[in-house]
């Protein structure tokens, strides 16, 4: 079976599990991608001794919350910063009174 088959016989079941997880239906369509990216680039580390549809939850899991990590930071980021901008704005317009 040559990738193209496998990508076509398990594209379909990887989104559907990554729609599972992320309810976003555009998230899972690019995690689903880039899952068989990384899968593509990494085929030859696949030693056939698990059921390749494993093989690809497993990627698909952790690209899912690598993501769902990187998302989080920049959330947390974004509050921090509007914090910050918030404290700011009230010092300055408390200085100004003076």
């Amino acid at each position: 079976m040559d990738f193209e088959e496998i990508y076509q016989a398990y594209f379909h079941d990887v989104y559907l599990y990554m729609k599972s997880l992320s309810v976003d239906e555009n998230i899972a369509e690019e995690i689903t991608q880039e899952t068989f990216f990384k899968a593509l680039k990494s085929i030859h580390q696949f030693d056939g001794k698990k059921d390749i549809r494993a093989w690809f939850f497993t990627i698909a899991k952790n690209t899912y919350f690598t993501h769902y990590k990187k998302q989080q930071r920049q959330i947390n980021q974004t509050r921090e910063e509007t914090y910050k901008l918030k404290y700011f704005t009230l010092f300055v317009s408390t200085t100004k009174a003076w």
